[in-house]
């Protein structure tokens, strides 16, 4: 305690120096007169006498200095000292100074903006109890794939598993919810029993789902998100008198989330899975599946125990199931893992901003700093040290950077708007981004690394020649020497090294968007806009075709609207179409035992009655046993229309007619992959298939038709084999269903008139409008959003880098006069001074350029998953971004060169 005390006490002297000092003259002078008046009284003369008492005291100057040290903290006043004299040398040059700050800013704002992305959905933690417990698990098949899990799997997994303290199923589907007059599309989640002891968050008004409610067929309760509590339902406190329309079915709220949870995301209502049915066939792969490791145990572990659950059940079960292992992973890693890569290769474009920002300042410093030779030498004569040189360099650095830092938050709230603003709407987690102290730390971080960088490069600089070499004259004569064309050349090398790969990689994502916007989607999107509905949850499928019917011929009615169709599920939509085998199969094969299980599941008995889901579910198993007669195909339920209105060409056969009713032949259409993969020898028209292992209806489809295929997953992708069949005897599956409309009027209009006959239908029916062209736009938004960030940081890098390029040779010809002036008048001409200035820029920017090539043929292979049809060493790309910098540096040389050779020799001989 008495050495903090004396420290602190020491710290509080170094403030207080003007009063002490003043104390401190009092003292000795009363000190020197005491001896002087001994000396006197011995018989000294007076002049004797006071020189005597000088020496005692050991000089005055000497005696305050010691003092001063012993009272005060030397390093800290020094620091102190240092950093006013920053201040000044920063002030009587404003134009360096502003240039300075506002580069850092801009460069430490990019960063930190990106960076709050990069933290917010990758390196944040979920808000959960121990997050890194929760996990994400899928099955995997034969081929490698990850399908979601079917019930009896995960039944298995649930009760058998020693690793897991927890397991869950759970959903999340957009419906359509009315509350009272209004109705809302949000999404609702339907969750398993354990999902909220897995999430470890429980309601924080209310209470959670009983025991007596997650039964088949129970009640419907609901939980709900405290925004939709309080925007929807208006916060009313009284849950007892709070009920939804859910799909059609009546739900009470029980319980309120607490505010900013929202899982799955996008979630805003949660129900039991149980009141659904459970389908027993182990190849139904419906459900997503999170899980809560057991304490103290790891992914690792609980990946071994899994794997060697899965293997049992294969072998219990064989052909039965098609799981053959247990995928396992953090559920954050599961949210974010496609947009991992895309969001470090933007970081890593806003670090090479940096960088190139970081080696112009360094150019502004080092021109200072040679202006400031003299001073620095006159310094180092005078004492000072080598250490507090370096020290004073380091000061006005971090000094440079703390407001370049301070400044670039600023910009970064500007950006971070900005990038959010444009950011793709599948972008998770995006509701954990902002400028928060992680977020801060980091900016710090990052300014006091340019500072450090930016200080010893400058003070190793400044140490190229000694005190005496800067003083002599003719250290001034001889302009750059050795050492500082060395490290001059070393800048512009390193930015066009940056500058190339920033650019490389912009070429090759450039390329690519370029290869998707030429990919052919199958169908137009110009002119066609769409309505999407979710339908009642009818019991009667009658009564779903008849709206849909009513709907179609209304709309056709509308003016301006030339072609109407509409399908279950529109191409290029996230989540596409569901997917599954199929069987070819004839008639005569089905048994009178399935024809008469197939009759009474038509008949609606499927739903309600278990012993008959169970028997329909292990006739499917049994079918799909023989892998000679089994398809893989999307299943899309469409209108007859849809393929017309969307320009989908018929290639044999026919699409669906009027004839096709429910209770006639089912009918479908292939696309030509399916009939070329599956019938490559054969004509598929009239063979017949079974499909109701999608949509329950186990009715034989005929195939009638073969249209072209089309892109359903993404532009990126090859189309799907498909299977499309008719809505009007396919109902079951159209819980959503969505209307193109092939117009030649404004879509205000068209929009305007579609509402209000869905609100006339239906005034429970929430229409959401959009046009084929936006969902096309957006099917490549994140690719898009990707290559315009990295874009913009390479053209802001190439500009930095050439106003660096152009700074650095326009100092290196100042510093050169005289000796441009010499070889003028020795008889140098203008065009030999040009050729040197551009040779010499050229060489360093040449070396640069390759360096920046090798550097890029090494890293854009880690981009190879974020190209499409474009190889990372794609050849177009590497030499037009060569020629592009050649030619950007020939223009940056070109005026400090032309400058050079116009030099004056007699002005230039008097330079200095």
């Amino acid at each position: 305690m008495s050495f903090l005390r004396a420290t602190l006490l020491r710290f509080r002297n170094s403030f207080a120096k003007e009063r002490l000092d003043h104390d401190l003259d009092d003292e000795l002078a009363a000190h020197l007169e005491m001896h002087v008046a001994d000396n006197l009284a011995a018989g000294m003369s007076p002049a004797d006498a006071r020189r005597n008492a000088l020496l005692k005291l050991g000089g005055l100057e000497q005696t305050k200095e010691g003092y001063r040290d012993r009272r005060g903290l030397p390093f800290f006043e020094s620091i102190w000292q240092d950093l006013r004299f920053s201040v000044r040398t920063l002030r009587k040059n404003p134009g360096f100074t502003a240039v300075a700050i506002l580069t850092l800013a801009l460069g430490i704002g990019a960063n930190t903006a990106i960076f709050s992305v990069f933290y917010g959905v990758l390196l944040r933690p979920l808000p959960y109890p121990k997050p890194q417990q929760i996990v994400r698990l899928w099955e995997v098949n034969e081929n490698g794939g990850h399908p979601n899990f079917s019930d009896p799997n995960f039944e298995d997994v649930q009760a058998q598993s020693r690793t897991l303290q927890a397991v869950a199923e759970f959903n999340m589907l957009p419906q359509t919810v009315s509350f009272g007059q209004s109705a809302t599309h949000i999404g609702v989640s339907s969750v398993s029993r354990d999902f909220f002891r897995v999430i470890g968050v429980e309601p924080f008004k209310g209470r959670g789902f009983v025991h007596e409610e997650q039964q088949l067929n129970a009640a419907v309760v609901a939980l709900v998100s405290y925004a939709y509590w309080k925007q929807t339902l208006g916060g009313q406190s009284d849950l007892s008198s709070l009920r939804l329309q859910i799909g059609g079915r009546s739900a009470s709220v029980v319980g309120i989330m607490p505010p900013g949870f929202s899982f799955p995301e996008s979630a805003d209502i949660w129900i039991p899975r149980e009141v659904y049915e459970r389908l027993p066939s182990r190849s139904a792969h419906n459900w997503p599946v999170i899980a809560r490791l057991a304490d103290g145990l790891s992914v690792r572990q609980s990946r071994s125990e899994l794997s060697t659950l899965a293997r049992r059940l294969k072998q219990q079960y064989g052909q039965d199931t098609a799981m053959t292992d247990v995928a396992i992973e953090p559920l954050q890693s599961a949210m974010t893992g496609n947009v991992h890569l895309a969001l470090v290769v933007l970081l890593m474009a806003s670090m090479f901003f940096l960088l190139i920002a970081c080696a112009n300042v360094v150019n502004l410093m080092l021109a200072q700093a040679a202006a400031r030779d003299r001073e620095l030498s006159l310094r180092a004569s005078l004492g000072a040290g080598g250490a507090r040189l370096v020290r004073q360099f380091l000061t006005e650095a971090l000094l440079l950077s703390l407001l370049g830092g301070t400044l670039g938050i600023f910009v970064a709230f500007w950006g971070l708007d900005a990038l959010l603003s444009i950011a793709p709407v599948g972008l998770p987690r995006l509701e954990n981004v902002s400028i928060n102290l992680p977020v801060l730390l980091f900016s710090l971080g990052v300014a006091v690394l340019i500072a450090t960088g930016l200080g010893i490069i400058c003070a190793w600089k400044s140490s190229a020649a000694g005190p005496q070499g800067v003083l002599n004259e003719g250290h001034r004569l001889q302009g750059n020497g050795p050492r500082q064309q060395l490290l001059l050349r070393a800048m512009i090398a390193g930015q066009l090294v940056t500058a190339v790969v920033l650019l490389v990689g912009t070429g090759l994502m450039g390329r690519s968007l370029l290869r998707v916007l030429s990919v052919d989607p199958g169908f137009r999107t110009e002119r066609v806009l769409t309505m999407e509905l979710d339908l009642p949850d009818q019991p009667q499928m009658p009564l779903r075709v008849e709206l849909l019917d009513e709907l179609f011929q209304r709309l056709r009615a509308v003016p301006g609207v030339e072609k109407v169709g509409g399908a279950a599920i529109l191409p290029l939509l996230p989540g596409g179409s569901p997917d599954g085998y199929f069987a070819v199969m004839s008639p005569s094969q089905i048994s009178p035992r399935m024809q008469d299980l197939i009759g009474r599941s038509v008949n609606g008995s499927l739903e309600t009655d278990p012993a008959l889901l169970k028997e329909f579910s292990s006739f499917f198993d049994d079918l799909f046993h023989d892998r000679e007669r089994l398809g893989d195909a999307d299943f899309r339920v469409v209108s007859a229309d849809f393929f017309e209105t969307l320009g989908i060409p018929l290639l044999r056969g026919r699409v669906f007619a009027e004839r096709d009713s429910p209770d006639t032949q089912h009918v479908a259409v292939i696309s030509e992959s399916l009939a070329r993969e599956k019938w490559p020898n054969q004509d598929p028209l009239g063979q017949t298939i079974e499909f109701g292992n999608m949509d329950g209806d186990p009715r034989l489809l005929s195939i009638v038709g073969i249209v072209g295929d089309i892109r359903e997953a993404s532009l990126e992708t090859s189309p799907r084999p498909a299977v499309y069949v008719d809505y009007r005897q396919r109902p079951k599956a159209v819980r959503h269903f969505s209307f193109v409309m092939h117009t030649s009027r404004p879509p205000a209009a068209v929009f305007s008139a579609a509402r209000e006959i869905v609100r006339g239908l239906d005034p429970q029916l929430a229409p959401r409008f959009s046009s084929l062209s936006r969902i096309y736009s957006d099917s490549f938004e994140s690719r898009r959003f990707s290559l315009t960030l990295v874009a913009i940081f390479s053209a802001a890098a190439l500009l930095l880098a050439m106003a660096g390029i152009y700074g650095v040779n326009a100092y290196s010809v100042a510093q050169r006069t005289r000796e441009i002036g010499v070889r003028t008048a020795v008889g140098a001409s203008a065009e030999q001074i040009l050729n040197m200035i551009l040779k010499q820029g050229m060489a360093a920017a040449g070396i640069g350029i390759v360096l920046g090539i090798l550097a890029s043929l090494a890293l854009t292979r880690s981009i190879a998953s974020l190209l499409f049809e474009v190889s990372p060493l794609d050849p177009v790309t590497f030499c037009g971004v060569a020629l592009l910098l050649l030619l950007a540096v020939l223009a940056a040389c070109w005026l400090p060169a032309r400058r050079a050779a116009k030099v004056d020799p007699m002005t230039a001989l008097r330079y200095q």
